[in-house]
């Protein structure tokens, strides 16, 4: 690995010096990471015609290695050819590559088994029988994401002048290895530079499928590799944003992926490059983004996973009676804790995808030790709701009206909309999609429209004085009520001691279990001394204090989510559902995660339905299932690729092929049936 301070091209030159001088001393008899060899598509080539050649690359269990540009660190192969007499070699073709980030560096690797492919042409005149050596010494770099070793090896291989015949086997190894191949384009490319953004245009069909596409530059520090990229197709044109990194070039070559081992070579030159109409920076996208954000907040103060905390806040309001100014300065208030807790959310995402990390929406809810944190938090909510001890801004009385009510609003604001990541309700999937390849400013203004519709109820009940008189008037009652409001809350702190043990396992659960138990009797102690009248904010303190510090250093790390049983579906895997599309069989893929809870009711009350699962049975579909309760870049990425940033999503694809057909995320048993029809 390399230290981000320096120039790549130079470290890339002092590793492969250092690689020759550790490789060329190590033992002969040591055992490489990467095996190589070298073989060719005939043993008996035919005078003076081409054949290929393949160095067949066959990484162990968690090495990799390095594309003809490795991106911010590491090496390519390195070749010291000894050839016959008239020979020649054509220039080397690779596969497409992988991404890898390690600590923020954006590396092109190939984790599997891989072949470099070169065209070899031997000198006419050579009689048959007549064998020729070929001999190659090789230097490369094995790595996993934690070390890395120099390699070294002899590549070795006798040919014998024939009639050029191919085996049947040889034939089909090598097609294999030339389908993972990029292919030219064969069409030209233009780039264009402005300030440090980098935008390149080429063409592509409109019908041809893009995938989870990416552009690796195989032209060195001509954009920062681990930058985020927007690809927006327009017709049969494809833009290219990103950061540009260094001098300007003169040409910019590279491969456009469209999926695992597909991609298209690229050769681009300085021209105009307009921003795309679809995407980008255009206004109308912008504006229908932002307008889908506001919307699908305002729908999620009916979803099951926000309710529970929006009941504070009509809690809040009711309190707050005919008093208009403190109306309005809770509702401001209220407001301001969504908008501000979704900005920083937002800008939290944003900044993590721009080190390289395939996450999105409700990403924080993968994270144990937030789980923990929101546990304790809402133990002590429901412990406050029911009257255990009295919390200045949540509890009730006068204490409410005025600067607390304000702060409680505040607060209130701000654990909803933390609460409410989690769901993915209708209108926010393409708002969301957009934000991610939207430019940071407009990206901020739809994160902020999310919060913006959130909050917009309380919003208008504080500003609308016709609302307001609707809502009933302040009594003895609000106290019974309040008692009420705290089951909901204890059902939020089962609910998430339940995903800590999800993520975390028995371990978690024990540290959550301890914790609330711990943290519940320091709150009633609190309770006690309130009601006898003694000054109890050191010990509110020591209590939140400690709650923290169990939340960030006493929750173990999260660990693989438990295997799904049969009847559940099959684990997605991209590989697994390209094998299943080849073969024409339906499939009903659908994403979730346990902090998800309008995956879980669908899961509930649609899904796993007898009905459901038999007529999927009698139809051949196979459901496959990608659970994203703990962080997975496969996942994240996929999702990306579907223009969205959360879950749920749920996708049929039709037997015999076809596109995939995306379903509401409100499921119902005969929306699924009808899917067999």
């Amino acid at each position: 690995m390399t230290r981000q301070g320096l120039s790549f091209p130079l470290l890339r030159s002092i590793l492969m010096t250092l690689l020759a001088f550790v490789g060329f001393a190590a033992p002969l008899r040591a055992e490489n990471n990467i095996s190589a060899r070298l073989v060719a598509e005939t043993a008996y080539p035919a005078p003076g015609q081409p054949i290929l050649l393949a160095i067949d690359m066959q990484p162990k269990p968690g090495w990799h290695g390095y594309w003809k540009n490795p991106g911010d660190a590491g090496v390519g192969i390195a070749l010291d050819w000894t050839l016959p007499k008239g020979a020649t070699l054509g220039p080397m073709r690779w596969p497409v590559p992988e991404r890898l980030v390690v600590a923020g560096l954006m590396n092109h690797v190939f984790n599997g088994d891989h072949a470099l492919l070169l065209p070899l042409t031997l000198p006419r005149g050579i009689a048959p029988g007549t064998v020729l050596p070929l001999r190659a010494e090789a230097q490369w770099l094995a790595c996993t994401d934690k070390i890395c070793v120099p390699e070294r090896g002899t590549l070795s291989l006798d040919l014998t002048i024939g009639d050029g015949r191919i085996t049947p086997d040889d034939r089909a190894r090598f097609d294999a290895w030339r389908a993972k191949l990029s292919i030219p384009l064969g069409s030209p490319a233009i780039f264009q530079r402005e300030g440090d953004r980098l935008r390149i245009s080429l063409p592509f069909p409109a019908n041809a499928p893009l995938g989870d596409a990416w552009f690796y530059a195989a032209t060195e520090d001509a954009l920062a590799y681990a930058a985020p990229q927007t690809i927006v197709r327009e017709g049969d044109r494809l833009v290219i944003e990103t950061q540009a990194k260094g001098e300007t070039p003169k040409l910019i070559e590279g491969v456009i992926s469209n999926g695992p081992s597909r991609g298209f070579d690229i050769v681009a030159r300085p021209g105009i490059v307009a921003p795309a109409r679809g995407g980008g920076t255009g206004f109308v996208t912008v504006l229908m983004a932002l307008g889908g954000a506001i919307l699908g907040g305002l729908m999620l103060n009916i979803m099951p996973c926000v309710f529970p905390v929006i009941s504070l806040k009509a809690m809040s309001l009711a309190r707050a009676g005919g008093d208009e100014r403190a109306a309005k300065a809770e509702a401001l208030a209220y407001t301001a804790g969504v908008i501000l807790t979704c900005l920083a959310l937002g800008g939290l995402l944003l900044a993590l995808r721009a080190g390289g990390l395939a996450i999105g929406w409700a990403f924080q809810l993968q994270e144990p030790r937030v789980i923990l944190l929101l546990l304790l938090l809402v133990t002590a909510i429901a412990l406050n709701l029911a009257h255990v001890f009295h919390l200045r801004g949540f509890g009730g009385g006068e204490a409410l009206a005025g600067k607390d009510g304000v702060a409680g609003s505040f607060w209130t604001g701000v654990l909803a909309a933390f609460v409410a990541t989690p769901c993915t309700g209708p209108f926010m999937a393409a708002a969301l999609g957009a934000a991610l390849v939207l430019p940071v400013a407009a990206a901020m203004a739809i994160f902020a429209g999310l919060g913006l519709g959130l909050a917009l109820p309380f919003l208008l009940i504080g500003f609308v004085p016709a609302l307001r008189r609707l809502m009933p008037r302040p009594g003895p009652w609000m106290a019974r009520f309040q008692a009420v409001l705290s089951v909901p809350m204890f059902l939020t702190a089962l609910a998430l001691g339940w995903l800590l043990w999800r993520q975390t396992g028995a371990a978690g659960l024990a540290i959550g279990i301890g914790g609330a138990l711990v943290l519940a009797i320091g709150l009633f102690w609190l309770g006690r001394l309130q009601a006898a009248g003694k000054s109890s904010a050191m010990l509110g303190l020591a209590l939140l204090a400690g709650s923290g510090a169990l939340a960030a250093f006493a929750a173990p790390a999260t660990q693989a989510a438990p295997a799904r049983s049969e009847g559940e579906g099959v684990p997605f895997s991209e590989a697994k559902l390209a094998n299943l599309r080849k073969a024409g069989q339906p499939v009903f893929l659908y994403f979730t995660a346990d902090w998800c809870l309008t995956c879980k009711v669908n899961e509930q009350t649609a899904i796993n339905r007898e009905e459901v699962q038999r007529a999927f049975a009698k139809n051949g579909v196979t459901v496959m299932v990608g659970d994203w309760t703990n962080a997975d870049p496969a996942i994240g990425r996929f999702l990306e690729a579907q223009g969205r940033s959360g879950v749920p999503l749920y996708l049929f694809y039709p037997k015999g092929g076809g596109a995939a057909r995306e379903l509401p995320q409100v499921l119902t048993p005969a929306m699924l049936t009808a899917l067999t029809r």
